[in-house]
C-alpha cells in the first residue's frame, strides 16, 4: 500500500506560513524570477474576487484591490518539504518527495493506516502545515486520492473508486 500526502497550494502556505490571519483575505502568490511576473497560486477568497492564476499582478489588482501580493519564499518551501519528509519517516522508511509538497510512502505494514496517516496529517498542522492525504494500492492511485481527500482518504477498490470521476479530475495530478 501507499500513502501520498499532498500540500495542497504548496508555495502560497510556504509564503503565508507563519502569517494565518492571511488566509481569510485574498491573497495571490508570485514568481519574480520568471521573464514575465504572473500569479502562480492563490487562495480561495482571492478566487471568489475574480483573481486568476497567470494574471499580472496589476490585472488581479483591478479585479480585487484588497489582493494582498506575495513573493515565492524558496527558503521556506524548503523548509517545509523538510518538515515534510521527517514526518513522512514516521510512517516509514521508504519514503520519496515526488514533488514539492507531495510526499509519496510506501507501507509493509498496511494495518491501521488511515489512523496512522491521520496522526501525520495532525501533526503538520501543529507545524503550521495544512495537508491532506490519501491510501491507496499504487503511488498514482493515491497521489489522485490525496486530491481529493479531506483530510485523510483510504480505497480499497481504486476501479470502484476511478470509474465515477469525470476525466478532468485527472488534471488535478
Amino acid at each position: 500500500m501507499f500513502a501520498t500526502i499532498y500540500l495542497q497550494n504548496f508555495h502560497l502556505q510556504a509564503a503565508m506560513r507563519h502569517q494565518p490571519e492571511l488566509w481569510a483575505k485574498p491573497v495571490a502568490l508570485i514568481e519574480t524570477h520568471k521573464r514575465k511576473v504572473a500569479i502562480i497560486q492563490l487562495n480561495e477568497t482571492a478566487e471568489k474576487a475574480g483573481v486568476r492564476k497567470g494574471m499580472t499582478p496589476s490585472q488581479g489588482l483591478a479585479r480585487c484591490l484588497s489582493l494582498i501580493i506575495k513573493t515565492r519564499a524558496h527558503a521556506q518551501e524548503k523548509l517545509m518539504n523538510e518538515i515534510l519528509l521527517q514526518h513522512a519517516f514516521i510512517l516509514s522508511p521508504f519514503v520519496e518527495i515526488t514533488a514539492p509538497g507531495v510526499c509519496t510512502i510506501q507501507f509493509t505494514d498496511n494495518r491501521n493506516l488511515s489512523v496512522k496517516v491521520s496522526r501525520i496529517i495532525e501533526r503538520l498542522a501543529e507545524c503550521d502545515v495544512t495537508a491532506q492525504a490519501g491510501v491507496a494500492s499504487a503511488p498514482d492511485t493515491s497521489l489522485l486520492v490525496a486530491h481529493l481527500a479531506s483530510p485523510v482518504l483510504e480505497i480499497e477498490n481504486a476501479r470502484e473508486f476511478l470509474a465515477p470521476l469525470p476525466i478532468e479530475t485527472l488534471a488535478l495530478t
